[in-house]
């Protein structure tokens, strides 16, 4: 076995791990759903992370239908994560019915045909494909930035976590781990896109992880959660 293919198994094998961190957020929402905490089933879940989110799994999946050779260790894991991080999009919709949830999830599901219409007919667009997925990596690694920062600063600003999941940042993290160390296989200039966007997501879930111990021991997190839940 070539260090590409240990690495992309590798890589593939945590991804399903992270589809199951995934997957317990799902099962929070619907958890919260049938318990009817009072406080909605996506309480200070940011649609800004999750559109951001989805936006990254997509990217990784057109990326890997439009690199040579077809990659499907990047394909067929990232196009389930599409789809279960959609759940959560249409769950958040079905929660909130607010306008900004009804444009993202049209988004969600408009750019996920012309991303199986692209698998389609790959061969017909590779070059066009690669390009467009290499900048829409980029563009995603700075919203991942800027969504999780949102996610970061709705836990500080209310001293709790709401429906978020720890579980899916956890997997996430480690997804993230083994997708450098796969890019790294790959070689810097196939594989640098996905180094960009791995790096940024690390970074973001270390913070993520952080807060979820900084809400039970800060006196100031347990003072923010009383007003917030007053």
């Amino acid at each position: 076995m070539s260090v590409y293919d240990f690495f992309g198994t590798v890589n593939t094998v945590f991804i399903f791990v992270s589809l199951y961190g995934v997957l317990s957020q799902v099962r929070t929402i619907w958890r919260r759903k049938k318990e009817e905490v009072g406080t909605g089933s996506t309480e200070l879940l940011s649609i800004n992370q999750f559109t951001v989110s989805y936006l990254a799994y997509f990217s990784f999946f057109i990326y890997g239908y439009s690199i040579e050779p077809f990659n499907h260790y990047i394909v067929w894991p990232r196009l389930i994560a599409t789809l279960l991080v959609g759940v959560i999009l249409y769950e958040i919709w079905l929660d909130r019915k607010t306008k900004e949830s009804t444009y993202v999830l049209l988004i969600a599901l408009f750019s996920l045909i012309l991303g199986i219409v692209g698998l389609l007919y790959g061969d017909t667009f590779v070059d066009e494909g690669r390009n467009v997925s290499t900048a829409i990596i980029l563009v995603i690694s700075l919203l991942i930035a800027q969504g999780y920062y949102h996610q970061i600063m709705l836990i500080i600003r209310s001293g709790a976590t709401g429906a978020i999941d720890l579980k899916m940042s956890q997997f996430i993290f480690m997804m993230d781990i083994s997708t450098i160390a796969f890019a790294l296989s790959m070689g810097i200039e196939s594989g640098w896109p996905l180094m960009v966007l791995a790096i940024t997501s690390g970074i973001t879930k270390i913070i993520i992880m952080y807060l979820f111990k900084w809400v039970k021991l800060s006196p100031v997190a347990i003072e923010r959660r009383k007003e917030y839940n007053s």
